[in-house]
C-alpha cells in the first residue's frame, strides 16, 4: 500500500488532515502530516525570518528522519509551493507528486507572484496592519465548510508567516522527473 506526505496548507498544520488519517489507514495506506515551523503544535516558533526554505526544509527532515518508502507527496494549496521544493531537491525519493487545489509555482516565483492583483493588495495590507508587519491572517474557511468543521478548525488556524508567500522559490528544474497529478 502507499505511504502519503503532505504538504498541508497556510495557516493550518498536520491537524487539519486529522480525519483522513482514518480512512486511508482502513485501505492500508499511511498519511503523515508533518507541521511547518510557526504553524499548528509549532506556532510558537514563528517569527519574521520563517520563510518558504524553512518549510520545504521542514518536509525534507520528515524524508531524512521518517524514512518513508516512496512516498506521494500531496501539497494542498501553499503546500503546493512547499511540495514543489521539496520534489525538485528530492525527487528520487518520492514516488509522485500530487497537487490538489494547489499552487504550482515556476523558479523564482512566490506565492504573492501567484496571487492576483487584488488578493495580494489584500494580504499585503493585512499583514502591515498586524503587529510588527510579518504575519497574515487566516482567509476565510471555504462557503461550504460545515458548522462543526468551522467550530473545530478556527481556534486551531494560526496567522502565516508573510516571508513564506514573499519568497520566491529556486527549483533545479529535477521537479521535472518526478510523475504529477493535479486534482482541482
Amino acid at each position: 500500500m502507499a505511504t502519503f506526505l503532505v504538504a498541508h496548507g497556510a495557516w493550518s498544520a498536520g491537524w487539519s488532515w486529522k480525519k483522513m488519517r482514518p480512512l486511508l489507514r482502513e485501505h492500508g495506506h499511511e498519511l503523515l502530516t508533518p507541521s511547518y515551523t510557526g504553524l499548528g503544535e509549532r506556532s510558537h516558533l514563528a517569527g519574521k525570518d520563517v520563510d518558504l526554505e524553512a518549510h520545504i526544509a521542514d518536509l525534507l527532515a520528515v524524508i531524512r528522519y521518517e524514512d518513508p518508502k516512496d512516498p506521494v507527496l500531496i501539497g494542498h494549496s501553499y503546500g503546493g509551493m512547499v511540495a514543489t521544493g521539496v520534489a525538485d531537491r528530492v525527487p528520487d525519493c518520492l514516488s509522485r507528486l500530487v497537487y490538489l487545489d494547489a499552487f504550482v509555482p515556476r523558479d523564482g516565483q512566490s506565492l504573492l507572484d501567484l496571487l492576483g492583483a487584488e488578493d495580494r493588495a489584500r494580504m499585503l495590507d493585512a499583514a502591515r496592519v498586524e503587529r510588527g508587519g510579518w504575519r497574515i491572517p487566516p482567509n476565510p474557511m471555504p462557503q461550504d465548510t460545515s458548522e462543526a468543521d468551522l467550530a473545530w478548525a478556527t481556534p486551531r488556524r494560526v496567522m502565516q508567516p508573510l516571508e513564506t508567500f514573499r519568497q520566491p522559490i529556486r527549483l533545479t528544474g529535477a521537479v521535472e522527473r518526478l510523475p504529477r497529478t493535479y486534482v482541482y
